[in-house]
C-alpha cells in the first residue's frame, strides 16, 4: 500500500521498517487481507480466462460460417459426401443394410434429412433400436427419440441395455445410443464407396 501510494521503493520501504513489531491483531489483518486478495486474483482470473475461451468460440463459429456461406447446398453433389463421410464414421458396415447410431439427435435428423433428400426415403419404414444404460427407462426414451426425430413410435422395437452399468448413475442429458436401421443394402454400399473414393481423391490431390 504505501509502495503503491508514496511511488517508493521495496527495498528502501524495507529498510525503514525493518524494526517495526507487529502485533497479533496487525498480524492477523495482513493475513487476512493476503488470503482476501488471493481470492479476489482467483475470481478474476477464471472471469479473464472464461472471456478469452468466448472469444475463441466466436471466432471459430464465424469462421465456421464464412466458409459455409461458401457451400451451395442446392447440389446435392456436396449433401451426398457429407452423408457418405458420416456413414463411413458411424454407420454400420455389416450385411444388416444400412444402419447408423448416435447419442446426439442433430446427427441422427442430419442423416435422416440426407437421406430423404438424396435417396427419397421413407421416413415411417425406419425400424429403431436403442443402447442405454441399466438405470435409463425404455419407454420413456422410446417417446423421447419418437419426438426428437419424428419417426413412429411404433417403429422403435428393441432396446439393449448394458448391465456393465448397474450401479453408476446416468447424466440426465444422456438419452442412450438410438440406432437407425433403413435395410437398404443398395444406399450403404454406394455410401462406403462414395466416402472411400472421396477420400482417396482428396489424398492424392
Amino acid at each position: 500500500m504505501v509502495e503503491q501510494k508514496l511511488k517508493i521503493p521495496r527495498s528502501t520501504l524495507s529498510g525503514w521498517f525493518r524494526d517495526v513489531v507487529l502485533t497479533v491483531p496487525q498480524k492477523t489483518k495482513l493475513l487476512n487481507n493476503w488470503k482476501l486478495a488471493l481470492v479476489n486474483a482467483r475470481v478474476e482470473a477464471v472471469k479473464w480466462h472464461n472471456h478469452q475461451k468466448q472469444l475463441r468460440l466466436t471466432a471459430a463459429r464465424q469462421s465456421a460460417l464464412e466458409s459455409l456461406g461458401k457451400v451451395d447446398l442446392k447440389q446435392k453433389e456436396i449433401i451426398d459426401i457429407a452423408l457418405a463421410m458420416l456413414y463411413l464414421g458411424e454407420g454400420t458396415k455389416s450385411s444388416v443394410g444400412l444402419g447408423l447410431g448416435n447419442s446426439n439427435p442433430m446427427i441422427l435428423k442430419f442423416y435422416l434429412r440426407c437421406l430423404q433428400i438424396i435417396y427419397k426415403l421413407d421416413i415411417s419404414k425406419v425400424r429403431c433400436d436403442l443402447h442405454l444404460r441399466a438405470d435409463q427407462n425404455p419407454s420413456k426414451l422410446k417417446r423421447y427419440w419418437s419426438g426428437e426425430l419424428g419417426i413412429p413410435l411404433e417403429n422403435f422395437k428393441g432396446a439393449a441395455i448394458d448391465m456393465r452399468t448397474k450401479g453408476r448413475p446416468t447424466y440426465k442429458s444422456y438419452k442412450g445410443v438410438c440406432v437407425i436401421f433403413c435395410g437398404n443394402a443398395a444406399i450403404q454400399r454406394k455410401l462406403i464407396y462414395l466416402a472411400e473414393e472421396f477420400c482417396k481423391k482428396v489424398i492424392d490431390s
